[in-house]
């Protein structure tokens, strides 16, 4: 089995950071030169700047012209650990593989890549339609004229992303073609987008089923022959990551970031360590993505429990809602076109009242946390909502995928907040054998996280005072209580 390096990642969008793949790699290197150990290489394929930001490709073996070339991503591969995405459930509209197969139907090399509605239900008027989990609030079918007929074709998320039938010979023919030139080019590890939608039955919610995971268990070892570990990207109850943590490399946690914002507004740490007891270590730990903060990962789902209660996550909403002055509730809900079901959309820096004591405090909870830290670019840069690209583009995610030039970046970087978090990730960087030791939480008030890691020769304690906002992490005899002191 492949394995990944405990060091901090970052996650971040190539353009929207530094420009192109060269820039990204002399930011790598430079301002943030210490602080990661790996980079998460948001889509970078043909085109950047579809329908949903990358996440539709009309080539996905292909590197945007605008951002460099192949040889540009392994360059940064060799010195880091490189994460990319499969987007396992969809292409674009306009990739060659569907065009071609809506000119020649039948005859088409690419009949049988895409999944229709009649492959899975008796008729658009089939009742167990309804049951179908849906991501966004429209339909999950859009008509398209294949061959001359017209045909309704699952289109799970926009109708520009024309979902794979991952079941047939040629849709696994096309995952297979990109897991090559990914390894090709020096992956170390393979993000699986949206699999959680990939498998479609009749008779259920079409989301997360059985076969979901005999299907996650076939890419999973379809990229490990290639070198190549697994990072499986599900929103859903807290449940299914440690039903899926079992047969995968590595699983998010994204229950930690509702859990850290709670701990934080309610001074209440108590289901954060409840979920700590629970959770999956095999895990990449985040507080923010290029997508919004998770509801779902914590919140009930019919008789389950959820981490948090309804009326708990109800009051998290809101008090984030708060801390944000409002201007959350402008990309979240039906206020934004891309309306995502499952989440809330709002930068990390806002939903903590754009505090930098509290910012730091949640990422220190995280790098203390069992598992890969993975820092969002703009969760790095403590970016504030982005309210003139919200209502430029009325997509509620773009609230959080800021862009940055060489003056804004400098700018950013030199904000104290900004300074405190790369000392923090140095930090946590060279002390990267810790937490690889033995994890363990420690009695504490309900007002506090207390936790140690030990490995043969050192012990790390740490009590974090999440209503006082205060904290105190011991090693060996090295005492820090301050943000500063981690950049001694």
């Amino acid at each position: 089995m492949p394995s990944v390096p405990n060091h901090p990642q970052l996650i971040t969008y190539v353009d929207r950071l530094a420009g192109d793949l060269s820039g990204l790699r002399e930011v790598l290197h430079g301002p943030l030169g210490g602080a990661f150990g790996g980079v998460h290489l948001l889509p970078f394929f043909t085109p950047i700047d579809g329908a949903d930001a990358g996440f539709d490709p009309i080539d996905h073996t292909e590197v945007d012209h605008r951002l460099g070339t192949w040889a540009d991503v392994g360059r940064i591969g060799e010195g880091f650990s490189l994460m990319a995405d499969l987007i396992v459930n969809h292409v674009s509209s306009s990739s060659a593989e569907f065009q071609d197969w809506c000119a020649n139907g039948s005859a088409s090399a690419y009949a049988g890549m895409f999944l229709t509605l009649e492959h899975v239900f008796d008729g658009p008027d089939d009742p167990e339609i309804d049951k179908v989990y849906r991501p966004r609030p429209w339909p999950a079918f859009t008509s398209y004229d294949v061959a001359g007929d017209e045909r309704l074709i699952w289109t799970t998320f926009t109708n520009d992303q024309i979902d794979i039938d991952v079941d047939h010979p040629a849709g696994r023919a096309y995952l297979r073609s990109v897991l090559d030139r990914l390894a090709e080019a020096g992956v170390d590890l393979v993000r699986l987008d949206a699999v959680g939608y990939a498998i479609k039955r009749r008779g259920t919610t079409c989301f997360m089923l059985p076969e979901t995971f005999e299907f996650i268990t076939w890419i999973t070892d379809e990229c490990r022959r290639r070198g190549m570990a697994v990072l499986v990207e599900i929103h859903n109850h807290h449940t299914h990551q440690i039903q899926v943590s079992g047969q995968v490399d590595l699983v998010y946690d994204f229950a930690l970031p509702p859990l850290v914002l709670h701990a934080l507004h309610a001074g209440d740490a108590g289901p954060l360590e409840s979920w700590l007891r629970v959770a999956p270590r095999n895990c990449v730990t985040v507080l923010d993505t290029h997508d919004g903060i998770g509801i779902a990962d914590v919140a009930p789902d019919g008789d389950l429990p959820g981490l948090l209660g309804a009326e708990d996550l109800d009051a998290l909403v809101e008090r984030i809602h708060d801390a944000a002055e409002g201007r959350s509730r402008e990309a979240t809900g039906a206020a934004a076109s891309n309306l995502d079901l499952y989440q809330l959309n709002c930068t990390f820096y806002e939903a903590l009242g754009s505090d930098d004591d509290t910012h730091f405090l949640a990422r220190l909870i995280q790098v203390l946390c069992p598992g890969i830290p993975q820092v969002y670019y703009g969760g790095l840069l403590a970016a504030p909502n982005q309210m003139e690209l919200l209502r430029r583009t009325n997509v509620g995610r773009d609230i959080n995928r800021p862009y940055y030039d060489a003056a804004s970046l400098a700018a950013a970087l030199d904000r104290q907040v900004v300074r405190d978090t790369l000392a923090l990730l140095r930090w946590r960087t060279r002390h990267g054998h810790l937490f690889d030791g033995t994890f363990e939480l420690l009695d504490s008030p309900g007002n506090e996280l207390a936790l140690r890691w030990r490995t043969d020769d050192t012990t790390l304690e740490a009590r974090l005072d999440v209503a006082e906002r205060t904290f105190r992490v011991t090693v060996g005899d090295a005492v820090y209580e301050t943000p500063g002191d981690f950049a001694r």
